[in-house]
């Protein structure tokens, strides 16, 4: 049982290495080659020629056709195998050949085999590429590992007249150990990407938070600036428009003081003030200062009108026609009565 295993073993990777390998045709004198196909024709055991697509007409018996070469592109399977990378893992990888044949003499006569010394050729090959970089690497590098291959491969099938097109890498297995640690660590890069991300999500709404309250502020200080600057405007405003009414009612007045009653006039306004201002002094608790005869009004009006008569000359208080300077006023009013009456204390 054990030796028909072996045999069917044997067989089937012999079968596996020659299965693109076409069956001579025999000799009728007359052949029809198909197109993409070469046939190696030999007489009497040594190379003759070439036979091309087409009709071909050989001599019977001396003539064999020895070698059947196909000329379209051919895939191979590299069957699997381990390498250990730089960083001293072992990788289980297997992968595609692609190639043709470029000159069939040499694919005939140059190697016993072609396809099996290129298998054989691209195994060694990526193993020695393997042997080079480093676990991480090979995940980034494939494309480069395969044109590293194909390299190596097409400078040792030049004598044999094969060209390799492209070599695939298929599959990588990883041992069991290695490949649970590289999932921890794809799945601690993702925990930190994701911190990362949380992170600058809270960082840029703080920012706009931040950001709000800085604009609000702004904007509510401008529009505290803004009332003040209007409030100022308004107040500003009202002064003007109250010195305005002011001035017209002085100009009303001093026009109504040069008629003839004037002086009357002048004279019952201000009594009329004196008894008003009356009203208010009992009403809160302060300290004022009174002449000792508040009732005389005769009186005050005369002092009152003293002092108008003395500065209503260009606001300049004037004694028997001429000027008067500071020291000389100051001793026009102490020598008026109203400094000589005797004043009257606190009043509550």
């Amino acid at each position: 049982m054990l030796r028909s295993s072996r045999f069917f073993t044997s067989t089937n990777l012999l079968k596996s290495c020659n299965r693109s390998k076409h069956t001579t045709p025999v000799n009728t004198i007359i052949r029809f080659v198909p197109q993409q196909e070469s046939w190696i024709v030999e007489r009497m055991g040594r190379f003759h020629r070439i036979l091309d697509p087409g009709l071909n007409v050989l001599v019977p018996f001396l003539d064999k056709i020895k070698y059947v070469q196909s000329l379209k592109e051919i895939a191979i399977d590299v069957p699997k195998q381990s390498a250990i990378t730089s960083d001293n893992v072992t990788l289980s990888i297997d992968g595609v050949l692609f190639l043709r044949i470029i000159d069939p003499y040499k694919a005939s006569y140059g190697v016993e085999d072609p396809e099996f010394a290129i298998t054989q050729l691209a195994q060694t090959t990526m193993r020695s590429e393997l042997g080079k970089m480093s676990l991480d690497k090979v995940f980034r590098e494939r494309d480069s590992l395969n044109i590293s291959i194909v390299d190596a491969i097409n400078k040792a099938s030049e004598a044999w007249g094969i060209i390799c097109l492209r070599y695939e890498i298929r599959d990588i297995r990883l041992p069991t150990r290695v490949h649970e640690a590289m999932q921890m660590q794809v799945e601690a890069e993702r925990r930190k990407r994701a911190a990362i991300l949380e992170s600058e999500g809270v960082r840029e709404a703080e920012i706009n938070v931040a950001e709000g309250k800085r604009k609000s502020r702004i904007l509510a200080s401008e529009a505290e600036r803004q009332e003040c600057i209007n409030k100022a405007s308004g107040e500003a405003a009202a002064l003007i428009a109250k010195a305005d009414a002011r001035a017209k009612g002085l100009q009303t007045l001093s026009k109504s003081l040069e008629a003839k009653d004037g002086k009357n006039a002048a004279a019952y306004f201000v009594a009329e003030q004196y008894i008003a201002a009356f009203k208010h002094l009992a009403k809160t608790n302060n300290t004022i200062i009174m002449p000792s005869n508040a009732s005389d009004v005769t009186s005050l009006v005369a002092q009152a009108l003293t002092i108008y008569k003395s500065v209503s000359n260009n606001g300049a208080p004037y004694q028997d026609g001429e000027l008067l300077n500071g020291k000389d006023l100051k001793e026009s009013f102490a020598s008026s009565d109203i400094n000589d009456l005797p004043l009257k204390g606190k009043i509550n």
